[in-house]
This record gives C-alpha cells, structure tokens and sequence, in this order.
C-alpha cells in the first residue's frame, strides 16, 4: 500500500493553488476540469511521492480542515527561511529532542508541520 493522494479543504481554489504553487513550492501536476462543475488540481511537494488534491467537488461542503500533515526536510532553517521570503507565516523552529519543527497553514486552516530529523529526507 502507498498513500499517493491527500485531498484538502479549500474554499478559494485560485488562491489555494497559488499558495502552494507560487509560495510554498510544490508543482502543479494537474489542473482539469471535468465536467458537471468539478475541477481537480493536483500538487506535489518537490522530491514527494505524495502528492496534495484540491477543487470543487472534492471535498464536502464545510468539511473540517486536514491538520498536521509532515513536509520532512532536510534544512529545516534553509526551506523555513524560502518560505518566509515567499510570504508563508511559519512557526519559530521548536527542537523535541533532537527532531526539528517549524509549522505553518494554508489559506484554509489546513495545517503543516516542516520535521527534520537527524539524517532525514529532502524536501
């Protein structure tokens, strides 16, 4: 089993794509509209096998924010300071014993945490 695909709250989806396209970096894998008013755009982040999805028809109307999904890096300091020169309000780094935190949210409430672990994976 493989997790390929978290769906995500989103009320504006221009402004939500924009938040994770233009500030926080993740690529836009698909952007489609497939009839009956749905549209789907999928986004992953830089180095992920996992990729995000929002857009109309998606989730179901005032469904709750997604909260406390991992971006694991391995700069902590270098991709939180990329994040805030693109505008992201993140977190100061919190250190729990020795694995690194910073954390942010999108437009939606939908929230992340940045982990580094000692030898971890790329962002």
């Amino acid at each position: 089993m493989r997790l390929e695909l978290v769906p995500l709250v989103s009320t504006d989806v221009d402004r939500t794509k924009a938040f994770y396209a233009d500030q926080v970096g993740f690529v836009v894998d698909h952007d489609v509209q497939p009839g009956n008013g749905m549209r789907v755009v999928q986004l992953t982040p830089p180095g992920s096998a996992c990729s995000i999805v929002i857009g109309i028809g998606i989730n179901e109307p005032g469904s709750a924010p997604v909260r406390g999904l991992h971006l694991v890096v391995d700069d902590l300091a270098a991709v939180r300071g990329q994040l805030l020169d693109r505008g992201v309000e993140v977190s100061a780094v919190s250190d729990m014993g020795g694995v690194l935190y910073a954390f942010f949210s999108d437009p939606d409430g939908n929230s992340w945490a940045l982990q580094q672990i000692p030898g971890g994976a790329t962002l």
